[in-house]
């Protein structure tokens, strides 16, 4: 497992000082996924790099496989590191090696005989899905098996704690999602503690069982998966949610969306439903309660670790008075309510 504990990380720069990570405490158990979502500059990577000490915390603790890294002398650190697997953006292979001797790489710094190495590497080969690549090199194979050789490499040396360092993103969707699902067999089949950064919420959707965000260097909150998107606790964790259930604007509204208000438009409103909400029937809420006339644009229901969230985008039409009022009414059901922008009335019918 992995802890932090009071961890600082601190550079000096010719303005001064400049502290990247402050009072970070995370536990990442066996057998889980741990996600750590932050936009650029927000210390991502400087938290990754502290854990297996390629960056060393100004002052805290660093706890990997019950050890104590910072307190380690540089033999011992080496060898602590041996349990400690890491990938990165970039897979970072040997041009000039195979997959199998990519793969066997940090074998050949161990005392394991060259006559053993089989032991170790197909049943890896297997497990990440190469079997057939084994003697290729890195420019025959696409992107996804790259990183999956990376991952196999990372394996290796039977390591007990995994880090991911924005693993995914120089992938396709198609291709992230199938190196997600590896990552989740991974953990089940080998029981590893996975800490892996990123900065798209479909990745912490698809693949962590919690996850924390990292604003400013500083740990902000930190929930299971289903919990953070059911019920965000900070402004950052709300708009990353929110940013990753939105959909792209239809052409003919984005044409004729206007900023403000006039006589002959009506509003076009996002919804975002929480759980309590997402599966009650708000829209004849406010067709019955306070005689809203509603076109339904796009609209999208999803379970997230058994909670459901939805996202809709509609254009309401109606008094102004009752149209504030429906709007209040969602508020107290646990709707959040975005007015996107105005369209003239005769762009969208309503029935």
């Amino acid at each position: 497992m992995i802890r932090l504990q009071h961890v600082y990380k601190n550079y000096t720069t010719q303005d001064g000082t400049v502290t990247a990570l402050y009072d970070i405490n995370l536990d990442v158990l066996q057998g889980e996924i741990f996600g750590v979502i932050g936009r650029s500059g927000a210390g991502k990577s400087t938290l990754i790099r502290c854990v297996n000490l390629l960056e060393k915390p100004t002052q805290g603790h660093i706890i990997v496989n019950n050890q104590d890294l910072m307190s380690l002398s540089p033999h011992e650190l080496r060898q602590a590191r041996r349990k400690i697997g890491m990938i990165f953006q970039h897979f970072n292979l040997l041009s000039s090696r195979s997959v199998y001797d990519n793969i066997a790489f940090p074998l050949e710094l161990t005392d394991l005989r060259r006559d053993e190495f089989d032991n170790v590497i197909l049943p890896l080969l297997e497990l990440t899905g190469l079997t057939g690549k084994k003697n290729h090199f890195p420019a025959q194979l696409s992107g996804g098996q790259k990183q999956r050789v990376a991952i196999a490499r990372a394996l290796a040396s039977k390591p007990k704690v995994l880090l991911c360092d924005e693993a995914t993103s120089a992938l396709d969707p198609e291709t992230t999602n199938s190196i997600l699902q590896l990552l989740r067999d991974i953990r089940d089949k080998l029981n590893l503690a996975i800490l892996l950064i990123t900065h798209e919420m479909s990745v912490i959707k698809a693949c962590c069982d919690r996850v924390g965000i990292l604003e400013g260097g500083h740990l902000i909150e930190e929930n299971e998966v289903g919990e953070f998107f059911a019920y965000p606790k900070t402004p950052t964790a709300k708009n990353f949610i929110f940013s990753s259930m939105s959909h792209t604007l239809p052409p003919m509204l984005q044409q004729h969306l206007l900023t403000e208000p006039t006589n002959d438009t009506h509003p076009v409103l996002r919804l975002w439903f929480l759980p309590d909400a997402a599966t009650q029937p708000i829209i004849g809420q406010l067709i019955s309660q306070f005689g809203l006339r509603i076109n339904i644009l796009q609209g999208n229901v999803e379970y997230i670790k058994k909670h459901a969230m939805g996202t809709m985008l509609v254009a309401i039409d109606g008094e102004k008075s009752k149209l504030l009022a429906g709007m209040e009414h969602l508020k107290k059901m646990g709707v959040n309510t975005e007015i996107i922008g105005h369209v003239p009335n005769d762009i969208i019918p309503f029935a």
